[in-house]
């Protein structure tokens, strides 16, 4: 029974064990289902699954119907031009990543979106290329096909290495890794394992695109000062890079620097105008169009690629070319770099999506997502494209910009289509270094990240390390394999807080009902004898011989140890005791000869195994007290320990192996004569025990107790009484309310009391009989 009392409450109930709660209140029956009732509840078919099938597969049924016209058309017109335009740019400037042509940037800016707009499940994010995502596709065309024949090891026996161009051989690379991305993505989809993305946290993946967008900075600059750089894909390629770069840094374009600087310098500015000021401003400046279409009318009237011999964007092909199959051989040599596109892709686009799903109150299925970006890039890979996902900014441009559905998706597509089909011959004059100064303006919000180290280092130093870790290997081994490290390296801490948890011994506050860690608080209670132990993570093979330690540190002994003494001693207690070299009297032993001819050494190395058996004085005719003075030359440590209560409420599962360890752990105390409770258990750690057969005539399931009060009040039950335990219906008939005195006893009361959430009441009290009986029933008291 629970009754409020102001800012207080009051508790009347038994004291629990597992056991006498299990026989007060029954549990239900309840069936699981099991592998093949998922089976068929999976292949069973009905009209109203089929439909439910359809929607999910194609959520634009859903969301198209129920469009308002007259409310969204007009703001999603206007954010699919702007982020079309956008489009276009970033098309043709991450394309330059991909170390293709810029031409095939369009068409990765064009296909995703179409079959996105049909198949996903986020309304604001804009599908594309994404800088990291291009970098990455871009490290594995240059490591297929190189730029110098002598090193086209992995490209030379391809089939599509005869009588093709060195773009198109590049091309073909790109493509085919899309393709095979997709595939991934598809299957993971369809699998239903979109929880995959749960295991790039959100340290990983800063730290991760920071240090993509380092890369990007770095590839940028030979064309910024159009320079010729070999390229390198192994470890340590970015300072290859940098080194290539600076060595012939005399060479630079100085009207491409120029450009790109001016370009730079501009759009840094007018985007930090649009952050500033996005409350006041209509729709954002659209900088990259403004400085696009200055600088293309500049360099082809003053006729940059013939007098300054400027790097320009070239001849662009009108319209459409025929889809391509990819090439099977790439996809043996890329299957783990397309594993990590997939997954990068897919954890960049569902954190965008995820992000305004939950401002504009819609879900967002990853499964979905995952389907849907597969397709996309299936599609865009057969029509000569590169890997998509979201670019932060251009989805900032769609949703600032007042889209509302994946309409303005598709006006954008419509924007692209037209440059693709018709004007695209207009950019021919474009400088390169002005898409590379574009690639760069969108990585300001990446590189701001390195503000993050900061924050983590205050909040939580593992995801500092996760971060500085993960940049640090994306950085110097790749992005490839530097996100695999990066991976491995994150799992290994949550191993490491695993292996090494922070237990602690708790002791109660406040004369309450509370049980916490006794370094942190000062009014704190500790029962004489007793010692609670806490461990706050799960308990494996790794971790068991760590817990143990801690808890004979927390203790101040080796139970095992005590043990082996307590045994060694019984034996040369029998043997005297069989001479008639040992009596017994009211006041100790007494011992008639000097000492034993056995050593110590010799009864651990001739009895070692029965010094671990437990301690049996059943053939003496008279008991021992290990705490009190043994006979001369028989010195055994004492322990003013007699119950251990180990709050497991943290502890979530046990293998095997830690169960083998554990068990071994409670036999050594039970050995010693401390009891030992286990408290805070949920009902399948108990029943996983069971099954496993843990429980035997040593170790049995009555030491598991719901909360550490309840064992407590059981141990100085049993201390003040003599009673090893209580079951139930014994409870229920001595009809005892119980209240803990300051000097740790137990003060029974014959009148009914309720119990208040006190473990310390200030009352006044008179004797009756050889206990003290509070003067009021109506005294407060907590069980």
């Amino acid at each position: 029974m629970i009754e409020s009392m102001g800012n207080q409450y009051i508790v009347a109930r038994p004291v629990y064990s597992k056991n006498t709660f299990g026989e007060e209140h029954k549990k239900k029956d309840r069936s699981h289902k099991t592998f093949l009732d998922h089976l068929k509840e999976c292949f069973s078919c009905s009209s109203k699954k089929a439909k439910r099938i359809a929607l999910s597969l194609f959520p634009v049924a859903s969301w198209l119907p129920a469009y308002r016209i007259k409310e969204w058309l007009l703001s999603d017109i206007v954010s699919g031009i702007s982020t079309g335009l956008v489009a276009v740019l970033q098309g043709l400037a991450f394309a330059l990543l991909v170390s293709i042509p810029p031409g095939y940037g369009l068409y990765a800016a064009f296909f995703p979106v179409i079959v996105y707009f049909f198949l996903g499940t986020s309304k604001h994010i804009s599908v594309g290329p994404f800088p990291v995502l291009s970098m990455m596709v871009g490290a594995v065309v240059v490591r297929i096909a190189p730029d110098t024949s002598e090193s086209a090891t992995e490209f030379s026996n391809s089939s599509m290495s005869n009588g093709t161009t060195l773009d198109e051989q590049r091309v073909m690379v790109a493509a085919t890794i899309t393709v095979l991305s997709g595939i991934i993505q598809l299957i993971l989809g369809v699998l239903r394992t979109g929880f995959v993305v749960i295991y790039l946290s959100d340290a990983l993946i800063s730290g991760f695109t920071t240090a993509a967008a380092i890369h990007v900075l770095v590839s940028q600059l030979k064309f910024i000062l159009q320079l010729t750089v070999p390229a390198h894909t192994d470890p340590f390629s970015i300072f290859k890079v940098l080194h290539s770069v600076f060595s012939q840094i005399e060479k630079t374009n100085i009207a491409d620097l120029v450009t790109a600087l001016i370009i730079l310098l501009v759009v840094f500015v007018v985007k930090e105008i649009n952050q500033r000021y996005k409350a006041k401003l209509p729709v954002p400046i659209p900088i990259e169009l403004i400085v696009t279409v200055i600088a293309t009318g500049v360099s082809y009237g003053f006729d940059f690629k013939n007098r300054f011999n400027a790097a320009v964007i070239g001849k662009m092909q009108k319209g459409f070319q025929s889809p391509i199959a990819p090439d099977v051989e790439v996809f043996q040599n890329t299957i783990g770099d397309s594993f990590a596109i997939a997954v990068v892709g897919f954890a960049v686009a569902f954190s965008v999506a995820s992000v305004y799903s939950l401002k504009y109150d819609y879900p967002v299925d990853g499964n979905q997502e995952l389907i849907a970006f597969g397709l996309s890039n299936i599609v865009c890979g057969f029509f000569r494209g590169f890997a998509s996902s979201t670019a932060l900014s251009r989805s900032g441009v769609q949703e600032s910009t007042g889209g509302k559905t994946q309409i303005a998706g598709i006006l954008s597509a419509i924007i692209v289509l037209i440059v693709i089909v018709a004007i695209g011959f207009l950019l021919e004059p474009l400088q390169k270094s002005v898409l590379s100064a574009l690639a760069l303006g969108n990585l300001k919000g990446m590189l701001m990240q390195f503000a993050e180290i900061g924050r983590l280092w205050r909040k939580d130093k593992y995801d500092c390390l996760i971060w500085i870790v993960t940049f640090v290997c994306a950085i110097v081994l790749g992005l490839g394999l530097g996100l695999a490290a990066s991976v491995a390296f994150q799992l290994l801490t949550i191993v490491f807080r695993t292996q090494f948890p922070k237990c602690s011994t708790l002791a109660n506050v406040g004369r309450s009902n509370i049980y916490k860690n006794k370094k942190d608080y000062c009014d704190m209670y500790e029962p004489e004898g007793v010692k609670i132990f806490r461990c706050p993570s799960p308990i494996y093979f790794a971790n068991i011989n760590f817990f143990k330690q801690k808890l004979i540190s927390a203790i101040g002994f080796s139970p095992l140890r005590i043990l082996h003494k307590r045994n060694k001693a019984l034996k040369k207690i029998r043997k005297l005791q069989k001479k008639g070299l040992l009596q017994v009297t009211p006041k100790g032993f007494i011992l008639t000869v000097d000492g034993l001819k056995d050593s110590d050494e010799e009864l651990d190395n001739n009895q070692i195994e029965e010094l671990d058996q437990p301690i049996n004085t059943s053939d003496l005719p008279f008991q021992i007290d290990w705490n009190d003075d043994l006979p001369v030359n028989i010195v055994v440590p004492k322990i003013n320990l007699h119950s251990l209560i180990l709050d497991f409420s943290a502890v979530s599962f046990l293998d095997i192996s830690s169960m083998r360890g554990l068990k071994k752990i409670l036999q050594e105390f039970i050995r010693i004569q401390v009891d030992v409770y286990i408290v805070g258990t949920d009902d399948d750690f108990v029943e996983k025990l069971t099954r496993c057969q843990f429980f035997d005539d040593e170790v049995t399931d009555s030491i598991f107790f719901l909360t550490i009060h309840d064992a407590v009040l059981h141990i100085l039950m049993k201390k003040d009484y003599g009673t090893s335990k209580f079951s139930h219906s014994q409870e229920k008939e001595m009809k005892h309310d119980f209240t803990i005195n300051t000097n740790g006893g137990l003060r029974n009361r014959e009148c009914q009391v309720m119990f208040i959430n006190t473990l310390y009441p200030i009352t006044t009290t008179k004797k009756l009989g050889s206990s003290d009986i509070s003067s009021k029933c109506t005294t407060p008291a907590l069980i």
